[in-house]
């Protein structure tokens, strides 16, 4: 009977327990546009109850009910919005919150902000507030977003004018760069001076160096998301830009209003249109005429509609080619060479809210990446017959199909878990070639047959606060990679916490384990649009990295400043390169249809540590930041450098970067940047040697020591490996703004100058051999030269928005 009693009192106590606690719960949006804002911070004034809205938009709070509470939105760049509220039954509450430039005045409020870097359990994350990012000097005044991510630390250049990027010591097939769900395979155009997202079209972006949660997979150094902007629910908007060697323009507004919405972004290069009088002028009564011509143009489309309270979709693609092109025609003679590249993504997102404390999102995923090069010529005789003919074609592709579904689950304001899984079909075409010619024998054709893989990932992880001082992040991610003739199985764990040792001061560790299914083979290491992705087979195994991050974070209110101060150590297994002397249009004679890319390429491990340093301020009429990076990378390859440990070309002791953004009046902005960094690490011939017989050769150093005997063949002498060190780089550009309110919209012209200092970075080294002879004897300098890329660049353009 006592035993009755209990288990009666204790049901009782919980279901009383159950009603004490209520659920709220909606999405917040922007004001006007209506976009769905993903993270604000939610939380009530007075309690440690708090939570961040998803990448749709969505919170929901579970908290012990009250007679009421004010209930506090805070997001950078817009107005916080308070809001007492009863909490004594479930409530689903929808905000708007307006933008600062939506104001009549900015009003300067003492109260504190809980969107304090201190308070995340997340580490080594970047984000980057889309409006700053547009305030800061850009090359030819393209607003590109990899080069600002350039500037952060943590994060590396490869090349001076590249966008590529080179996180914690990986390589730029390393990063997960995701829009809108879609992995993106090339983000560059222009050979990589410029990346392939335009600014306007973006709504957020967030690079997670460490630390990743176990939703992520698949890459190993760090992932960047973008996601587009939904397009404007109220009006018409638009908004573009005429620059120097691109115009641009991007247009939102209603479907149906406040039902759906689109939104359309464009951008194209005229290089070509430009320098076409200019070449043709050039060549007037010449008897052959060259045609060389490159563009390259991006498109952003997306729509979405509101089903109902509960549901909402969402359909969202990109498509963007670059062409470089050259036609030579003569009397007896005609040439054409062509490269091209080009990503194309597509997207179908279904959002829908389950309950108030499960949400849930399904993404239909395609993404495409395809490569090729072509080489035509023909030789004719006085009668205009073909004499000689030769063609090539070379192609490499990667083409996803792929679902995923994550799932969103609130159970209290202590917990908030996340779980899912995604299926992805990959099918690549590592690389077709076609060689033939009236001078080849027996013409070459080479067609790899596809290679279809799948990939699969599924995960949870939960954001655990147990006290109000400490709050972690514990996850589990299992991932399956299947070939033809082999499937692997790789454990995932992941793992970070912060402890709050002050109010606006905490301590933050993590761990994680990641494997990388697919392969990018590079000869340069720049992450070039000629590198092949290669999938993980039965003689080639998956990457594999661990990393292991410790940091401390510190919140400012006046000035409004986050330190962060990071230092990590990462260890990478199974990474890939080229055998010395491959690439990918290694043809091995008579035997090409039977070569195959894993002959060609090595396996080796590396490490990478260092420690990282930022100070940032976000808002404010002076915004900006100061990062450094000190770090160290190794490999060590069984094949290469003859097993001995060498520093990667992207090896950088020092890194360093000053951004600084200062509105001068509400019409004027001036902003500079300052960037220092270690030079690359090279090989260069350390000797060369030449000779007149097969058993005679002298040993010519470059420092100019005096042959002996008559020039001959001629064979230079290798070191170590990336054993020399180009000299340091260090550039600063500089820009202002001069914003006017038209009555219809709103006009810009940005004036700018890159590498103000005209600094004379290096691009790449040659050894220039002054060879004179006199008799039989001669002297023979060589010397080692620097080129450079980038002199002082003055540039203009005029930006609109409507």
């Amino acid at each position: 009977m006592r035993f009755v009693f209990a288990v009666s009192l204790l049901l009782v106590s919980i279901a009383v327990s159950a009603q004490e606690r209520i659920t709220i719960s909606g999405f917040v949006k922007e004001k006007g546009s209506q976009e769905q804002l993903p993270g604000v911070n939610v939380y009530i004034e007075g309690t440690p109850y708090g939570a961040v809205t998803n990448t749709y938009g969505f919170y929901s709070l579970t908290i012990p009910a009250a007679d009421s509470a004010m209930l506090s939105f805070s997001f950078v760049g817009y107005e916080r919005t308070d809001l007492r509220v009863g909490l004594k039954k479930n409530l689903e509450l929808s905000i708007f919150l307006a933008t600062i430039n939506q104001l009549e005045e900015v009003v300067v409020s003492a109260r504190r902000q809980e969107d304090y870097v201190s308070r995340s359990v997340q580490m080594s994350q970047i984000e980057i507030p889309i409006a700053q990012l547009k305030k800061v000097p850009a090359f030819f005044g393209e607003k590109d977003v990899l080069r600002v991510l350039q500037l952060m630390p943590g994060v590396q250049k490869g090349t001076e004018g590249q966008t590529g990027l080179y996180v914690r010591g990986g390589g730029p097939d390393q990063n997960l760069i995701i829009l809108d769900d879609a992995v993106v395979y090339n983000a560059n155009h222009l050979f990589g001076f410029f990346s392939i997202f335009n600014s306007d079209a973006l709504k957020s972006v967030e690079l997670t160096k460490g630390g990743f949660p176990a939703r992520y997979g698949g890459r190993l150094s760090s992932v960047l998301e973008m996601n587009m902007k939904e397009g404007s629910k109220d009006k018409l908007h638009g908004e573009g830009g005429i620059g120097l060697i691109s115009s641009r323009l991007t247009l939102e507004g209603p479907i149906s209003k406040g039902k759906s919405s689109f939104l359309i972004s464009g951008r194209r290069t005229y290089i070509d249109l430009l320098a076409s009088p200019f070449i043709k002028q050039s060549q007037k009564g010449d008897a052959s005429q060259v045609k060389p011509g490159y563009y390259f143009y991006d498109l952003n489309a997306k729509m979405n509609y509101d089903l109902g309270p509960k549901d909402k979709l969402y359909v969202s693609g990109y498509f963007g080619r670059d062409k470089f092109y050259v036609e030579e025609k003569s009397a007896d003679s005609e040439t054409r060479a062509g490269l091209d590249w080009g990503n194309a993504t597509a997207t179908m997102r279904w959002n829908h809210v389950l309950s108030q404390k499960l949400f849930v999102n399904t993404s239909f995923i395609f993404s495409n990446f395809n490569f090729g090069v072509s080489s035509y010529s023909k030789d004719m005789n006085g009668d205009g017959a073909t004499q000689d003919e030769f063609s090539l074609e070379y192609n490499s592709r990667i083409r996803d199909f792929g679902v995923k579904t994550d799932f969103d689950f609130y159970p209290s304001a202590k917990h908030a878990i996340k779980f899912g899984a995604q299926v992805t079909q990959h099918k690549f075409i590592p690389s077709a070639l076609a060689i033939e010619g009236s001078f080849i024998e027996n013409p070459i054709e080479r067609s790899v047959k596809p290679i279809n893989t799948f990939e699969a990932g599924a995960y949870v992880e939960d954001t655990w606060q147990p006290f109000e001082s400490l709050k972690m992040n514990a996850g589990f991610r299992l991932s399956a990679f299947q070939t033809q003739t082999k499937t692997y199985i790789r454990p995932e764990p992941r793992f970070s916490a912060a402890l709050r040792l002050a109010q606006d001061f905490s301590v933050k560790a993590s761990y994680a384990q990641m494997n990388q299914y697919v392969h990018l083979l590079s000869n340069t290491g720049l992450g070039l649009p000629t590198d092949l992705w290669v999938p993980t087979t039965d003689r080639v195994a998956p990457q594999q990295s661990q990393q292991v991050a410790l940091g401390f974070a510190k919140d400012l209110e006046r000035p409004a400043l986050t330190l962060t101060l990071e230092g990590y150590y990462k260890n990478m297994d199974n990474i890939l390169n080229y055998k010395e002397g491959s690439s990918f249009l290694s043809i091995n004679g008579e035997n090409a249809n039977e070569l195959s890319w894993e002959d060609n390429v090595t396996a080796g491990k590396g490490w990478s540590y260092g420690g990282e340093f930022l100070i940032q301020k976000k808002t404010g009429r002076l915004s900006g930041w100061v990062g450094y990076t000190l770090s160290w990378t190794y490999w060590k390859f069984p094949e290469l450098n003859f097993g001995k440990t060498f520093f990667p070309r992207y090896d950088r002791r020092h890194d360093l970067s000053v951004v600084g953004i200062y509105e001068l009046t509400k019409r004027i902005t001036i902003s500079s940047t300052w960037v220092y960094g270690t030079g690359n690490a090279l090989t260069l011939p350390i000797a060369t040697y030449t000779g007149v017989s097969d058993n005679f050769i002298t040993r010519i150093n470059p420092n100019g020591k005096p042959a002996i005997g008559w020039n001959g063949p001629t064979v230079s002498e290798y070191g170590q490996k990336n054993s020399f060190r180009a000299e340091p780089f260090h550039r600063m550009d500089f820009a202002i703004q001069f914003r006017k309110q038209k009555k219809r919209h709103e006009r810009t012209w940005e004036f700018g100058i890159y590498n103000v200092y005209n600094r004379r970075n290096p691009f790449f080294y040659d050894i220039d051999t002054d060879d004179t002879e006199t008799g039989s004897g001669g002297n023979t300098k060589n010397t080692l030269k620097r080129y450079s890329l980038f002199p002082v660049l003055p540039y203009f353009s005029y930006n609109f928005k409507f």
